[in-house]
């Protein structure tokens, strides 16, 4: 008798166990591992590197992605500057409040808008869309790789901008966007779930309940 209720509680916990698994399942869609979709929901801003090398492989598949990037009427209006000179990413970290992380980088890319490129009028202005879609080309292609960056915002600060051009020797019509640190990661980082439906409206904007 007891040997088959240790039984029956036993069957009543798997079946509570699947039960749970498939109401998971169904709220949270499938993930392929190693699928594109995996890459974008798990890369992470990463802020610390070891210092192995990257390979100049590796930091051509970061720019083939990042040129991969769609822009208003294939203007492609982008420059890439790669800064592997210790001097200058030591000189970016200090003149950078917020990229101090590429004194320890192995390199770090300067995506930049090319104003010599852009549409005329205000639509000359997509040029910050164009080179946001490939910065985040390149952030998805460098953790497919096993490597962490982070984006690190210069356009519209003036003084930081500023600070770029001196420092590369920026001619005026490049306007640099980003700096983007990139090096191995020196720790695992946690991707954050920034999954929202409240952010969610279809069909027009449905006001929030008070």
């Amino acid at each position: 008798m007891k040997t088959s209720k240790i039984t029956i509680l036993i069957l009543a916990a798997a079946v509570i166990v699947l039960a749970v698994a498939l109401i998971l399942q169904r709220r949270t869609p499938a993930i392929q591992t190693g699928s594109p979709i995996e890459v974008i929901m798990t890369r992470s801003s990463v802020r610390s590197y070891t210092d192995k090398p990257v390979a100049k492989e590796s930091v051509e598949t970061l720019l083939r992605a990042a040129m991969a990037a769609p822009s208003a009427v294939n203007k492609q209006p982008w420059a890439f500057v790669v800064v592997d000179d210790r001097a200058l990413l030591s000189s970016l970290a200090e003149a950078l409040p917020n990229t101090k992380m590429a004194a320890e980088a192995q390199l770090a890319i300067v995506v930049c808008g090319d104003m010599r490129k852009t549409l005329e009028g205000e639509a000359a202005l997509f040029w910050v869309q164009d080179c946001s879609a490939a910065t985040e080309n390149l952030l998805l292609a460098a953790h497919a790789q096993g490597l962490g960056a982070v984006w690190t915002g210069i356009y519209p600060n003036a003084a930081r901008a500023d600070a770029v051009r001196s420092i590369l020797g920026l001619p005026s019509y490049i306007v640099p966007l980003n700096v983007i640190p990139v090096g191995y990661p020196a720790s695992e980082n946690t991707p954050k779930d920034k999954w929202k439906p409240e952010n969610i409206h279809t069909n027009g904007w449905q006001a929030e309940a008070e």
